[in-house]
């Protein structure tokens, strides 16, 4: 912790908090409890932290990184490669212990070089160190022997050692800091021991004992009373009055629920700040200096790994997450000051009051949840199952705390499985022993229940209503039977609810009669449903290791995703139902191509996933794992890029991916997802230009082209001007005049050079001239396909393709033209470009064409190959309509 104080006698101080999140650390501002900067991945667990004004520095491993606004700056490495454990910020030096406690290092900050290096006696094990105020260069080591020794870094000598006050006895070290005096210190030891010594007379000042653990922290008060707070590994708090012998004020049991491994005052301020493995920093505050602390302010999340987590809502910013700890928290993707507990009730102070865990007091872990956002502002919108509990309960996350109805089951059996409809008034819950029952969300009454066997019960009775009725004081012995319900759903529109149980039994209720539809045996045992209302489509865990699909519409299994080697323990789909993505127990994530069936995409994780969700927009995949407080997300590439998935065989070794860290993954750390949707493994398909001998291909161009091309002349006399442009007349250099009073210029020689008895026209004999268009005519072979020639006209404009057709006044190139179009007609492609080319053609050399008996043949051939292209593509068109409408019947 740091504390910046401003000049300026309005000005507040800044308190900045640094904590330990594994292998990551955060940095808070102590007034909102805000986050400020998020560590990247130091590569290893960090062992230990120090801070000064604006720079960071972490052990992790073999190392000790330096850290600037988040980024890292400069790294401090260990020469023999031996783990780096308590680091302390020494003026310009940097000081820090082994793990093993053979020695310590001595860096310069600014040069990063070693300075020096201390090996330790054979018979001194070092657990912690602290610098004494006012010894220069001085350094104060703890050892496992109960020992103390004072050491200069500079010289590397060894100046005092304090022996153990028990030597018969001894016990670590566990903490060594600085008091308010100088030359006294006080340590802590693993046996509960507090000793407050005078290192410069070696005297032992007071001691206390605390009968709550070892000692894992102490701190004194820095602003006048002599108070000292000690910590425990039970996570016990304790603070003791100095000026008394070291007479205890206040005990406050369970203040974390782990070890309390960080505590510190606020310099000048009445203000504790502790933290905790249990995912939690808090603020403590003492009215007065005899008072017991009060919790004033703390951030903190789930204490044990998420076992359970869905996206909230339809915007993906939020995610409900449950977990062994027996919380329900809001956690936000956007914002983490946005995230919170939802409340059970004044736990925290009833459970100091009481000397217990906060968590002894609240309810059985939640092992399924349901929510729905549409009413979310009107009622309750979340439901809960919990273990081992016949007791369903409503939530609302608007107001952040436990809703007011419960949904208790009759029978003696446990609810196992939650349902809130699409609309989010009706909320369904399924038992371990066959029952369903639904109630209303707003109004916590009973309305529905369906069974499984026998007639239907239809609506329940007033009489039944759950609110109306007494609590009953015995406990309930729960019962499970073989017809347990594992999993229920309902559809968008809330006219089928879908049950599945244990024995593998799919039963499809009819919303409103409760009626039994359908039921569909699988072939193994089921153990839970997850339903996407968009699609219809149902996705059934097994036993057998396959994940099913089933269509709610037909009610039938349409899709058997196998290949998995462990339990399946959670699957989800994305929002357009194109992938299914499910975790098991081998810690492989899979993501399934629902239309094809194929494993399409797989990464191992470094520790098994319990619980994945897809967020609504498409953006992010959350999972949570066994071994982790956290929550992860995994961009979705598909949304920002192209992405080719290719299908990935079972017996293909999977890539192993770390964890995504609380700043990010750089895209380093995703090499390993490269081969799975690597672009170079798709093969890439390529259209050939013919099918098959017995189809007729068209030339792809937009219908639009052929239409312009029959309709040219109509288009040209449209877009015709009314009165033709007028082009200005060429006047001379010299421009001669007229002789007269008034200056005129003569322009009879203009109008004479104007009337030139020789046409513009070419001569005749001009219109036989090569173009590129007769040549590439003749260039092709009468016998073939004329596919060259072809794709040059269909490059052209129709107004160009006009043209050329019209250029072609001798009798080879109309005879070379006619036997084109019959190659291209024999060929069986390009059909309505022929009969675009061939309508223009005849319609402009009609005449010619009659007037010249020698094209009679080619004209034949070419009714014959029109008949004949024409007849089976009628035939071809009839053949396909009857097909479907033989499908549609």
């Amino acid at each position: 912790m740091f504390v910046h104080t401003p000049k300026g006698a309005l000005a507040k101080p800044t308190i900045h908090i640094v904590s330990s999140i594994g292998r990551s650390w955060l940095m808070w501002d102590a007034e909102r409890m805000t986050l400020l900067f998020a560590g990247p991945d130091a590569g290893a667990p960090i062992t230990s932290i120090a801070q000064t004004g604006t720079e960071v520095f972490a052990a992790a491993g073999s190392r000790v990184i330096k850290y600037l606004r988040g980024k890292e700056t400069a790294v401090y490495d260990a020469p023999d490669g031996s783990t780096v454990g308590k680091i302390l910020i020494f003026g310009e030096q940097l000081v820090a212990l082994k793990q093993d406690g053979t020695g310590l290092y001595v860096w310069n900050i600014a040069s990063t070089e070693l300075d020096n290096e201390i090996q330790f006696h054979s018979t001194f094990t070092a657990t912690t160190l602290m610098h004494p105020v006012t010894y220069l260069n001085k350094v104060l080591v703890g050892s496992k022997e109960g020992e103390l020794a004072l050491w200069n870094i500079r010289t590397g000598s060894l100046i005092h050692t304090f022996p153990s006050f028990t030597p018969s006895a001894p016990s670590p070290v566990t903490t060594i800091v600085q008091s308010p005096a100088v030359d006294v210190v006080g340590v802590g030891y693993l046996d509960g021991a507090i000793r407050v010594m005078d290192i410069r007379d070696a005297e032992l000042v007071m001691q206390m004992r605390m009968d709550h653990g070892s000692i894992e922290g102490l701190t004194f008060r820095m602003d006048g009373p002599p108070i000292l707070a000690s910590s425990s590994s039970t996570g016990t708090l304790a603070t003791w009055d100095l000026s008394k012998g070291g007479r205890v004020l206040h005990i406050a049991r369970m203040a974390h629920e782990q070890t309390i491994t960080g505590l510190e005052w606020v310099q000048g301020q009445p203000l504790l700040v502790s933290s905790s493995p249990d995912n939690s920093v808090k603020q403590w505050a003492f009215d007065a200096p005899t008072n017991a602390p009060r919790l004033l302010k703390f951030r903190t999340g789930h204490h044990a790994p998420p076992s359970a987590i869905r996206y909230y809502g339809e915007d993906g910013k939020q995610i409900l997450t449950t977990g062994r700890d027996r919380s329900l928290r809001y956690t936000s993707v956007v914002r983490d000051s946005r995230s919170h507990e939802l409340s059970q009730g004044s736990l925290i102070k009833k459970a100091i009051g009481l000397g217990v865990s906060a968590d002894e007091l609240k309810f059985p872990p939640i092992i399924a949840l349901s929510s729905s956002s549409t009413r979310s502002k009107d009622w309750d919108d979340v439901l809960t199952a919990h273990a081992e509990d016949s007791t369903a309960r409503t939530w609302r996350v608007q107001e952040k705390r436990l809703g007011n109805a419960e949904f208790d089951m009759e029978e003696d059996g446990a609810v196992q499985a939650v349902c809130v409809t699409a609309c989010g008034n009706f909320g369904l819950v399924g038992s371990s022993t066959g029952e369903i029952r639904m109630w209303n969300m707003q109004s916590g009454k009973e309305r529905k229940s369906f069974a499984l066997s026998g007639p239907a019960p239809g609506d329940s009775k007033p009489k039944i209503i759950q609110q109306s009725k007494a609590k009953k004081a015995k406990t309930k012995t729960i019962k499970k039977s073989i017809e347990a319900v594992v999993g229920l759903a309902t559809d968008a529109l809330n006219t089928v609810v879908i049950a599945g149980t244990l024995e593998g039994k799919l039963y499809f209720f009819d919303f409103h009669t409760t009626q039994l539809l359908h039921t569909v045996q699988l072939d193994s045992s089921i153990t839970a449903i997850d339903l996407n209302r968009d699609s219809g489509l149902l996705a059934v865990i097994c036993d057998d290791l396959v994940v099913r699909l089933v269509d709610i519409e037909t009610r039938r299994v349409v899709r058997e995703l196998r290949g998995f080697r462990g339990r399946i323990l959670d699957t989800t789909f994305t929002p357009d139902s194109r992938w299914l993505i499910a975790t098991s127990l081998d810690s492989v994530i899979r993501t399934f191509d629902i239309p094809s069936g194929k494993l399409v995409d797989a990464f191992r994780s470094s520790s098994i996933a319990t619980s994945v969700t897809f967020s609504p927009t498409g953006d992010f995949l959350a999972t949570a794992h066994v071994d982790s407080l956290g929550v992860h997300l995994w961009a979705n590439k598909a949304q920002f890029s192209d992405v080719a998935l290719r299908h990935i065989p079972e017996d293909e070794d999977v890539p192993e991916v770390a964890l995504p860290t609380v700043q990010g993954v750089d895209d380093e750390a995703l090499e390993g997802l490269e081969p799975v949707g690597a672009p170079e493994y798709t093969d890439i398909y390529t259209t050939p230009d013919f099918l098959s001998e017995g189809l007729l291909t068209l030339s792809l161009l937009p219908r639009s082209r052929w239409q312009t091309l029959l309709n040219l002349e109509t288009i040209k006399a449209r877009n015709k001007p009314k009165e033709p442009v007028k082009a200005p007349e060429a006047a001379p250099f010299f421009l001669p005049t007229v002789a007269g009073l008034e200056p005129r210029f003569d322009v009879t020689a203009a109008q004479a050079g104007s009337e030139d008895p020789f046409s513009a026209r070419l001569a005749p004999s001009a219109s036989f001239l090569e173009s590129d268009f007769t040549r590439r005519l003749a260039r092709e072979d009468e016998d073939g396909d004329y596919s060259a020639f072809f794709e040059y006209m269909k490059a052209l404009s129709p107004s160009a393709v006009d043209l050329e057709i019209r250029s072609l006044v001798s009798l080879d190139h109309l005879a070379a033209f006619l036997a084109a179009l019959v190659g291209r007609l024999r060929s069986h492609r390009d059909f309505e470009a022929v009969q675009a080319f061939m309508t223009v053609f005849l319609s402009v050399h009609g005449d010619v064409l009659i007037a010249n008996p020698e094209l009679r043949e080619l004209l034949e051939r070419l009714q014959a190959e029109q008949k004949k292209e024409s007849n089976r593509l009628l035939e071809l068109i009839s053949y396909s309509m009857g097909t479907i409408s033989f499908l549609r019947g």
